[in-house]
């Protein structure tokens, strides 16, 4: 466990190359909340790892502009979108999401083509597993239970 002031991508280059020096030869699956230049820092010290931007991240930051009224129909189809069977079915989907979507909103679709192959890398596996290699909610909670127990403890001073 690393812990520093501050998330940044030096911070984390710092991390893998750590990792790297520790004989870790690759990282095969990562998956970032898309960090300023963390896809680029994973990549450059490991050069093979599968890199996923959180899903969860993506749609809060699509959603950022969205008029309230909206948001409920705009997050049901981006739901198509990662919740369709193949890679091939969601770029349909966006398409679809795009043709609807991109007259109001074209930050949020442009967004996700620029990203496309990051936000869709979980497809490479078994469905039954999708959900968990979507995201970053999974560490998040343990960050945050940790963060929560040491909050008030003296041996841990900010």
């Amino acid at each position: 466990m690393w812990v520093g002031k501050t998330e940044s991508a030096s911070f984390w280059m710092g991390v893998l190359t750590d990792l790297k020096a520790h004989g870790v030869e690759n990282i095969l699956y990562t998956v970032t909340d898309n960090l300023c230049g963390f896809i680029y820092t994973i990549k450059s010290v490991f050069p093979e790892s599968t890199t996923q931007i959180c899903l969860v991240n993506q749609i809060r930051n699509s959603c950022r502009y969205v008029a309230w009224k909206e948001k409920k129909e705009f997050t049901a189809d981006l739901k198509n979108i990662y919740n369709a069977p193949t890679k091939e079915a969601a770029a349909l989907e966006l398409d679809h999401f795009d043709k609807k979507w991109s007259a109001k909103y074209p930050y949020a679709i442009r967004s996700w083509r620029v990203k496309w192959h990051e936000l869709t890398a979980f497809f490479d596996f078994p469905v039954e597993i999708r959900r968990i290699i979507y995201t970053t909610n999974l560490i998040e909670n343990l960050n945050g239970k940790i963060r929560k127990y040491t909050k008030n403890k003296l041996s841990f001073p900010k």
